[in-house]
Formats: structure tokens, C-alpha cells, sequence
């Protein structure tokens, strides 16, 4: 048994990446469907340009695109490398889980999230717009898997905070947008509820560091974004990318960055 345990922890890293990248390929399928209403499923994925049907070989995370060069191997119209970079950054996000939370039971729960927040930073990004078609399946599964996890792992505790802390984030975040509609969308109070349950079943501390987290990295792009005159004072900058950001933040490093800078935890 303990030769079967070294031998998984030896390989675990490799198979989250692997996995990463395949679910990171679906990713992409999903960020440019789900907005424009289509399905996930069917028609098979093709070239946008000349119609053609990817073959799996030439679907294969982040290789294919490489080896064609980043075109079509039809007609040759380039790719965006942003496909291949969706897929190596969900790698990276469930190399990053595996690296925080370890051969756990929760882990499958937060592979879950890494997934779903990713997805949904994505189009927030590109449409200024959370779907429901996402987020409240995402929500839903994510606190059933967290569940099992906390059951198996004996941590009701932290499942029963983590309820606390989702209500919290998301009351919080309601009156904001009430006060300020121009700030927040109902999205983004959505979004909260999802995410404070995630981080709150770390700690309180680190749903304290993604709070922070979030109004600091978001307020930081908008400054950036105004003084590179990428965007105007009237232009609206989703929030909800900051909010992910931020809650990976708490999650990877909540607990040390709230004793260090905040002296609680």
C-alpha cells in the first residue's frame, strides 16, 4: 500500500497537468459557445475560415497548435494563440491545486472550481457578462463535490463555514451593487456567492485576503488599463476576472498573507 502511494505521488503532478490541458482544450470550446448560445457538444469543433472539421490530431492541447505553426492545416489562416494559452493556464491553475491542497479528497472539488472560475473570468472578460448557464451549475456541482470532500475528510467544520463565509461574500457584494449599480452587476454578486464558499472553506482569514485581493488587483488593471488609454472613464472593466484572481490569491496563500499584512489568522 505504501509503495502504491509513493508511486501515485510520484506521477500525480504529471496526470493534473495532463488533465489540465485536455480539460483546458474544452475550455475553449466553452468560452466561445456558451456567450453566442450554442452548444458545447455538437457540431464537432472546425476552422472558422474555411469550415473544416479538426481531426483529433490536430486537436491535441497546446502540441498541435505548435507543430501547425498555430495555422490551419487547411487553409492556413493563423489561430489565435490565445487557445493555447487557455489550455496551458488551466494546467498551470490545476498544477497549482494539486501543489495547495494535495492528494486530499477536496481536490476533485477544487479542479472543479479551477475550471468553472477560469471559464468564467474568460468571458466576463471578453462580454462583460456572467452566465448563468455557468455559474449556477458550477455553483451547484462545486458544492456537492466540496461536500463529499469535507465528509470524507471529516472537515464539516469548514464546510459549514464555507456556507457562511459564500452568504457573507455575497450579502457584501449586494449591497454594493444596490448602492453603486454602476460599479457591480448582479453578476458579480452571483459570482461572490460561488467563490466565498471555495475560499471560505479555507479560512475566514482568507476570505478577508479575497476581498482585498479583488478590489486591489481589480482597481490596479483599471488603472493601468486608463493610463495606457486602453479604455476610457466611461468604459465599463469587468470585475469578475479581479474577484477569480483574487480568490486563487486567498486560496494559494490566504492564511500567510492575512498574518503577515493583516495580523489576523
Amino acid at each position: 500500500m505504501d509503495l502504491y502511494l509513493d508511486n501515485l505521488e510520484l506521477v500525480a503532478p504529471y496526470l493534473f497537468i495532463v488533465v489540465g490541458l485536455v480539460v483546458g482544450s474544452f475550455l475553449n470550446v466553452v468560452v466561445y459557445r456558451i456567450p453566442a448560445g450554442l452548444s458545447v457538444v455538437s457540431p464537432p469543433s472546425a476552422c472558422p475560415n474555411c469550415g473544416t472539421e479538426i481531426k483529433p490530431y490536430d486537436n491535441l492541447p497546446v502540441l498541435s497548435w505548435l507543430l501547425l505553426r498555430g495555422k490551419c492545416r487547411s487553409c492556413r489562416t493563423p489561430i489565435s494563440a490565445r487557445y493555447p494559452l487557455v489550455e496551458a493556464a488551466n494546467a498551470a491553475l490545476f498544477y497549482g491545486v494539486y501543489l495547495v491542497v494535495g492528494l486530499d479528497w477536496t481536490v476533485v472539488a477544487y479542479l472543479w472550481f479551477a475550471a468553472v472560475t477560469l471559464a468564467l473570468a474568460l468571458i466576463d472578460f471578453d462580454t462583460k457578462r456572467i452566465p448563468n448557464r455557468i455559474l449556477f451549475p458550477g455553483a451547484l456541482v462545486g458544492a456537492l463535490l466540496l461536500g463529499a470532500g469535507a465528509v470524507a475528510e471529516g472537515g464539516l467544520g469548514s464546510y459549514g463555514r464555507s456556507w457562511i463565509t459564500a452568504l457573507a461574500y455575497f450579502g457584501g457584494f449586494l449591497i454594493l451593487a444596490l448602492l453603486v449599480p454602476a460599479g457591480f452587476g448582479m453578476g458579480d454578486v452571483k459570482l461572490a456567492f460561488f467563490l466565498g464558499m471555495f475560499v471560505g472553506y479555507v479560512s475566514w482569514a482568507a476570505l478577508v485576503v479575497a476581498v482585498f485581493g479583488a478590489v486591489f488587483i481589480g482597481g490596479g488593471v483599471s488603472i493601468l488599463l486608463l493610463i495606457t488609454r486602453r479604455v476610457s472613464r466611461k468604459d465599463a472593466i469587468p470585475f469578475g476576472p479581479s474577484m477569480v484572481a483574487g480568490a486563487w490569491l486567498a486560496i494559494a496563500f490566504g492564511n500567510e498573507i492575512a498574518r503577515a499584512y493583516l495580523g489576523i489568522g
